[in-house]
């Protein structure tokens, strides 16, 4: 029995790859979670001081939103996941 043959493959050297965009994790104001939880959940996550953790809920309250993570596309889907496990509204797009 013969092993199959395997062609190789056409690779072009000239092709650059550019890095993936970064994305962006945004948490959104909600009527139901405390201003003090926020707080904590953005330490316990992110490993935020408590200033800037507080400085990013007091963004969402006022503004209605904050950008809480910056990362690859797995790494934003992991940390919205991880914010919707503690009961937050998060959603991830590309970086502009």
């Amino acid at each position: 029995m013969t092993s199959p043959q395997v062609a190789e493959p056409n690779i072009d050297e000239d092709i650059v790859v550019e890095p993936d965009t970064p994305w962006v994790v945004l948490v959104w104001n909600d009527p139901i979670n405390l201003m003090s939880y926020v707080t904590m959940v953005f330490q316990k996550l992110f490993g935020y001081s408590l200033e800037k953790a507080t400085e990013l809920m007091l963004d969402v309250h006022n503004k209605g939103r904050a950008v809480v993570s910056t990362g690859t596309r797995e790494k934003a889907e992991a940390d919205v996941a991880r914010l919707h496990e503690h009961g937050l509204w998060a959603t991830m797009q590309k970086d502009n």
